[in-house]
């Protein structure tokens, strides 16, 4: 989730400077059973998938899990930090975008290989205090070569203040094309988390999202959001291929009222973005075709 923030970003500690560059490397198979379970829970209207079909966009995401013991996660459910991402004393995190393009589909039932590199690391003060953004370089592969390359921002941010209120999305202005109307049901929210070994506690654990972290409700994942944007655009457009996605998150998503996707086509690709309560404007971002 991104938010005003001053033009000059601080300086980043020494300490931290010394994760950029750090790389990591995770091998997968991208599993028939995971996507089936996702087609489900996302209700694709598309035919059953089988071994060799191409993987819906950003269904990437179910693979390539983190899987620390127990003992190994933080008091937020995430892995501790200071594992591969840095020790960034800042107790709240979101995932704030990314940046995707697609060289070749990726096939179900194939191995595949993901690199991910502490490619920057910026530290800026914010209206609610102090900010620091990670950014990640992965590339996905299979065993022909690379497949997808992505960056994904990471934000980190205070504690919440005692009545800290939250601010909705600026109201949109735009005009849909394309819409449908979600509801983040706990159930939802669960499969979510499920399906790509979530531990984050701010998307099943009320408790602690609204007692610890200062939420009005259950937050839903970013990249669930992000993907619900591509779904209507593969809903809408059946016949195109997408090369290319961005997106930003601008304002969180609760659980606590139906939010709507929305979309706008042109001749090569189309805007997307999410709204919230009374319009809010949550999310957005743009899908580009890939070529014929």
């Amino acid at each position: 989730m991104s938010e005003q923030v001053s033009e000059d970003g601080g300086a980043v500690p020494l300490d931290l400077r010394d994760w950029l560059g750090r790389i990591h490397v995770r091998h997968d198979t991208a599993g028939l059973d995971r996507a089936a379970a996702l087609q489900a829970t996302l209700e694709s209207p598309e035919a059953s998938l089988s071994l060799g079909d191409a993987l819906p966009e950003l269904w990437h995401w179910i693979y390539f899990w983190d899987v620390p013991d127990l003992s190994g996660t933080g008091a937020d459910g995430h892995a501790a930090k200071g594992r591969f991402l840095p020790p960034i004393d800042l107790p709240r995190r979101m995932w704030a975008g990314s940046r995707l393009t697609w060289l070749r589909p990726i096939r179900i039932g194939l191995a595949l290989t993901r690199q991910s590199e502490i490619a920057d690391i910026e530290v800026k003060q914010g209206r609610s205090g102090q900010l620091a953004f990670v950014t990640l370089r992965h590339i996905v592969s299979d065993p022909a070569g690379p497949l997808l390359e992505e960056e994904h921002d990471i934000v980190y941010r205070e504690a919440a203040k005692p009545g800290q209120a939250w601010r909705p999305g600026a109201p949109s202005d735009r005009e849909a094309v394309w819409s449908r109307e979600i509801l983040p049901s706990a159930l939802l929210l669960f499969r979510y988390s499920a399906l790509t070994f979530n531990g984050h506690r701010i998307h099943y654990d009320r408790p602690y999202a609204t007692g610890v972290e200062g939420y009005p409700g259950l937050i839903v994942h970013g990249p669930l959001l992000a993907t619900c944007m591509v779904d209507l655009a593969r809903r809408n457009a059946p016949g195109k291929r997408i090369g290319a996605f961005r997106f930003r998150a601008l304002a969180p998503v609760f659980d606590t009222a139906p939010f709507v996707v929305c979309g706008t086509p042109d001749e090569t690709g189309a805007e997307l973005w999410i709204e919230g309560p009374s319009r809010g404007l949550c999310m957005q971002g743009r899908v580009d075709w890939a070529a014929p």
